[in-house]
Protein backbone atom coordinates (compact mmCIF):
# COMPACT_ATOMS: atom_id res chain seq x y z
CA UNK A 1 0.00 0.00 0.00
CA UNK A 2 1.44 3.46 -0.88
CA UNK A 3 1.80 5.52 2.24
CA UNK A 4 1.80 9.17 0.18
CA UNK A 5 -0.64 9.56 -2.64
CA UNK A 6 -0.10 12.39 -5.10
CA UNK A 7 -3.01 13.35 -7.68
CA UNK A 8 -2.89 15.75 -10.37
CA UNK A 9 -1.45 17.99 -7.59
CA UNK A 10 -1.56 21.80 -8.94
CA UNK A 11 -0.40 25.30 -7.26
CA UNK A 12 0.14 28.40 -8.36
CA UNK A 13 0.95 32.18 -6.37
CA UNK A 14 -0.87 34.50 -8.36
CA UNK A 15 0.30 34.30 -11.92
CA UNK A 16 3.02 31.72 -11.25
CA UNK A 17 2.35 28.28 -11.95
CA UNK A 18 4.28 26.10 -9.83
CA UNK A 19 3.38 22.82 -9.53
CA UNK A 20 1.94 21.36 -12.69
CA UNK A 21 -0.77 18.51 -12.71
CA UNK A 22 2.10 16.40 -10.11
CA UNK A 23 1.28 12.86 -9.94
CA UNK A 24 3.37 9.93 -8.18
CA UNK A 25 2.84 7.56 -5.13
CA UNK A 26 5.75 6.81 -2.30
CA UNK A 27 5.41 3.60 -1.15
CA UNK A 28 5.16 2.49 2.69
CA UNK A 29 8.75 2.69 3.95
CA UNK A 30 10.02 4.24 0.92
CA UNK A 31 13.35 6.26 0.68
CA UNK A 32 12.77 8.46 -1.85
CA UNK A 33 14.82 11.21 -2.81
CA UNK A 34 13.25 14.15 -4.75
CA UNK A 35 15.78 16.67 -7.01
CA UNK A 36 15.48 19.22 -9.39
CA UNK A 37 16.30 22.83 -10.86
CA UNK A 38 16.79 25.33 -7.87
CA UNK A 39 13.69 27.24 -7.16
CA UNK A 40 11.30 24.49 -9.11
CA UNK A 41 8.88 23.64 -6.35
CA UNK A 42 10.57 20.94 -4.21
CA UNK A 43 10.14 22.96 -1.11
CA UNK A 44 6.45 23.74 -2.40
CA UNK A 45 5.14 20.41 -2.31
CA UNK A 46 6.53 19.41 1.09
CA UNK A 47 4.85 22.74 2.59
CA UNK A 48 1.52 21.43 0.31
CA UNK A 49 1.24 18.00 2.06
CA UNK A 50 1.62 19.53 5.95
CA UNK A 51 -0.68 22.16 4.72
CA UNK A 52 1.37 24.81 4.76
CA UNK A 53 -0.12 26.02 1.65
CA UNK A 54 -3.58 25.38 0.53
CA UNK A 55 -3.40 23.53 -3.08
CA UNK A 56 -4.84 24.98 -6.14
CA UNK A 57 -6.32 21.59 -7.53
CA UNK A 58 -5.45 17.48 -6.89
CA UNK A 59 -4.91 15.54 -3.70
CA UNK A 60 -2.60 14.37 -1.24
CA UNK A 61 -3.50 11.62 0.68
CA UNK A 62 -1.28 9.00 3.81
CA UNK A 63 -2.62 5.78 4.19
CA UNK A 64 -5.41 6.47 1.68
CA UNK A 65 -6.76 9.16 3.67
CA UNK A 66 -6.54 13.47 3.25
CA UNK A 67 -3.85 14.58 5.68
CA UNK A 68 -4.38 14.82 9.14
CA UNK A 69 -2.20 16.28 10.94
CA UNK A 70 -3.90 15.34 14.47
CA UNK A 71 -3.83 11.56 13.49
CA UNK A 72 -0.86 10.71 10.93
CA UNK A 73 2.47 10.08 12.75
CA UNK A 74 5.15 12.82 10.85
CA UNK A 75 7.78 15.13 11.34
CA UNK A 76 8.98 17.79 8.96
CA UNK A 77 12.53 19.01 9.39
CA UNK A 78 12.85 22.43 7.16
CA UNK A 79 15.79 24.64 5.82
CA UNK A 80 14.47 27.50 7.53
CA UNK A 81 15.61 27.09 11.88
CA UNK A 82 12.84 26.02 13.57
CA UNK A 83 13.76 26.15 17.27
CA UNK A 84 11.51 27.60 19.21
CA UNK A 85 13.46 30.34 21.16
CA UNK A 86 11.51 30.44 24.82
CA UNK A 87 12.93 26.26 24.85
CA UNK A 88 15.89 24.95 25.94
CA UNK A 89 17.87 22.63 23.92
CA UNK A 90 16.54 19.61 25.50
CA UNK A 91 12.49 21.11 25.65
CA UNK A 92 12.67 22.00 21.94
CA UNK A 93 13.28 17.89 21.38
CA UNK A 94 10.80 16.92 23.89
CA UNK A 95 8.19 18.83 22.54
CA UNK A 96 6.95 15.88 20.16
CA UNK A 97 7.20 13.33 22.81
CA UNK A 98 5.12 15.59 24.85
CA UNK A 99 2.06 15.82 22.58
CA UNK A 100 2.31 11.65 22.52
CA UNK A 101 1.98 12.04 26.44
CA UNK A 102 4.86 9.41 27.19
CA UNK A 103 5.79 8.45 30.60
CA UNK A 104 8.74 10.46 31.63
CA UNK A 105 11.82 7.64 31.92
CA UNK A 106 10.56 6.96 28.04
CA UNK A 107 11.07 10.82 27.15
CA UNK A 108 13.98 11.24 28.74
CA UNK A 109 15.64 8.28 27.32
CA UNK A 110 14.43 9.21 23.66
CA UNK A 111 15.90 12.91 24.28
CA UNK A 112 19.51 11.85 25.36
CA UNK A 113 18.99 9.43 22.86
CA UNK A 114 18.54 11.76 19.82
CA UNK A 115 21.13 14.65 21.86
CA UNK A 116 24.18 12.84 21.28
CA UNK A 117 22.80 11.55 17.84
CA UNK A 118 23.66 15.28 16.81
CA UNK A 119 26.09 15.69 19.15
CA UNK A 120 24.59 17.81 21.47
CA UNK A 121 24.51 16.56 25.03
CA UNK A 122 26.62 19.57 26.35
CA UNK A 123 24.33 22.15 25.55
CA UNK A 124 21.06 20.53 26.58
CA UNK A 125 20.46 23.52 29.05
CA UNK A 126 21.19 26.21 26.09
CA UNK A 127 18.56 28.61 24.78
CA UNK A 128 18.63 28.46 20.59
CA UNK A 129 20.18 32.59 20.62
CA UNK A 130 23.15 30.64 22.45
CA UNK A 131 23.46 28.06 19.42
CA UNK A 132 25.26 28.53 16.27
CA UNK A 133 23.12 28.19 12.87
CA UNK A 134 24.58 24.38 12.44
CA UNK A 135 23.35 23.73 15.86
CA UNK A 136 20.22 25.02 15.81
CA UNK A 137 19.34 23.04 12.83
CA UNK A 138 21.14 20.30 14.34
CA UNK A 139 18.27 20.77 17.41
CA UNK A 140 15.40 20.66 14.66
CA UNK A 141 16.80 17.17 13.71
CA UNK A 142 16.95 15.65 16.68
CA UNK A 143 13.27 16.50 17.62
CA UNK A 144 12.43 14.93 14.83
CA UNK A 145 14.33 11.84 14.84
CA UNK A 146 13.02 11.51 18.81
CA UNK A 147 9.49 10.53 17.71
CA UNK A 148 10.20 8.37 15.40
CA UNK A 149 7.62 9.38 12.87
CA UNK A 150 6.43 6.83 10.43
CA UNK A 151 6.68 9.36 7.58
CA UNK A 152 9.40 11.81 7.69
CA UNK A 153 9.65 15.33 5.86
CA UNK A 154 12.96 16.45 5.29
CA UNK A 155 13.88 19.67 3.19
CA UNK A 156 17.57 19.89 2.66
CA UNK A 157 18.35 19.68 6.20
CA UNK A 158 22.41 18.53 6.10
CA UNK A 159 23.05 21.54 3.83
CA UNK A 160 24.56 23.82 6.83
CA UNK A 161 25.99 21.21 8.72
CA UNK A 162 29.66 20.80 8.00
CA UNK A 163 30.80 17.24 5.98
CA UNK A 164 31.68 15.16 9.00
CA UNK A 165 28.85 15.31 10.95
CA UNK A 166 26.14 15.44 7.92
CA UNK A 167 27.83 12.07 7.06
CA UNK A 168 27.42 11.04 10.11
CA UNK A 169 23.86 12.02 10.17
CA UNK A 170 23.05 10.35 6.72
CA UNK A 171 24.49 7.31 8.07
CA UNK A 172 22.23 7.34 10.98
CA UNK A 173 19.19 8.03 9.03
CA UNK A 174 19.42 5.39 6.95
CA UNK A 175 19.84 2.90 10.28
CA UNK A 176 17.03 4.62 11.90
CA UNK A 177 15.06 3.66 8.10
CA UNK A 178 15.88 0.37 8.65
CA UNK A 179 15.38 -0.23 11.94
CA UNK A 180 11.70 1.69 11.84
CA UNK A 181 10.59 1.30 8.66
CA UNK A 182 9.89 4.86 8.35
CA UNK A 183 9.03 6.42 5.04
CA UNK A 184 11.31 9.16 4.40
CA UNK A 185 10.66 11.94 1.62
CA UNK A 186 14.45 13.91 1.48
CA UNK A 187 14.61 16.75 -0.65
CA UNK A 188 17.97 17.68 -1.93
CA UNK A 189 20.17 19.90 -4.26
CA UNK A 190 23.35 17.32 -3.38
CA UNK A 191 22.82 14.22 -6.50
CA UNK A 192 25.21 12.71 -4.64
CA UNK A 193 23.50 12.78 -1.17
CA UNK A 194 20.24 11.65 -2.99
CA UNK A 195 22.17 8.52 -5.02
CA UNK A 196 23.56 7.63 -1.33
CA UNK A 197 20.39 7.62 0.46
CA UNK A 198 17.77 6.89 -2.15
CA UNK A 199 15.52 3.94 -2.72
CA UNK A 200 14.13 5.88 -5.64
CA UNK A 201 14.70 9.27 -6.78
CA UNK A 202 12.57 11.60 -8.38
CA UNK A 203 14.13 14.22 -10.89
CA UNK A 204 11.90 17.40 -11.60
CA UNK A 205 11.90 19.98 -14.42
CA UNK A 206 11.92 23.46 -13.81
CA UNK A 207 8.63 25.79 -13.29
CA UNK A 208 5.97 24.98 -14.51
CA UNK A 209 6.92 21.83 -12.67
CA UNK A 210 6.19 17.86 -13.28
CA UNK A 211 8.02 14.91 -13.48
CA UNK A 212 11.06 14.47 -15.59
CA UNK A 213 11.99 10.72 -14.85
CA UNK A 214 11.77 8.66 -11.75
CA UNK A 215 14.70 6.51 -11.21
CA UNK A 216 15.14 3.69 -9.21
CA UNK A 217 18.64 3.37 -7.02
CA UNK A 218 19.15 -0.64 -7.16
CA UNK A 219 22.69 0.03 -5.29
CA UNK A 220 23.19 -2.06 -2.27
CA UNK A 221 23.93 -0.53 1.00
CA UNK A 222 26.58 0.35 2.02
CA UNK A 223 27.68 2.50 -0.68
CA UNK A 224 30.41 3.79 -1.41
CA UNK A 225 30.55 7.05 -3.98
CA UNK A 226 34.18 6.02 -5.56
CA UNK A 227 31.95 2.88 -6.86
CA UNK A 228 31.74 2.81 -10.75
CA UNK A 229 27.89 1.85 -10.15
CA UNK A 230 27.54 4.92 -7.50
CA UNK A 231 29.32 7.58 -9.85
CA UNK A 232 27.20 5.96 -13.31
CA UNK A 233 24.22 7.14 -11.44
CA UNK A 234 25.28 10.39 -9.79
CA UNK A 235 26.14 11.41 -13.61
CA UNK A 236 22.91 10.15 -15.03
CA UNK A 237 20.62 12.28 -12.38
CA UNK A 238 22.71 15.33 -12.69
CA UNK A 239 22.30 14.93 -16.48
CA UNK A 240 18.86 14.69 -16.03
CA UNK A 241 18.58 18.16 -14.19
CA UNK A 242 18.87 21.33 -16.97
CA UNK A 243 17.94 25.01 -15.31
CA UNK A 244 16.24 25.48 -19.01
Amino acid sequence: MSKVEVRNLTKSFGDLLVLDNVSFDVASGEFLCIVGPTGCGKTTFLNSLVKIYDIDDGSIKIDGEEVDLRRHSLAYIMQEYSTMSWLTVRQNVQYGLKIKRLKKAEMEAKTDAALELVGLEKFRDYYPNQLSASMMQRVAIARAFAVEPHLLLMDEPYGQLDLELRFKLEDELLALWRKLGTTIIFITHNIEEAVYLSQRILVLTNKPTTIKESIENPLPFPRKVVADDFIALRNRVTDLIKWW
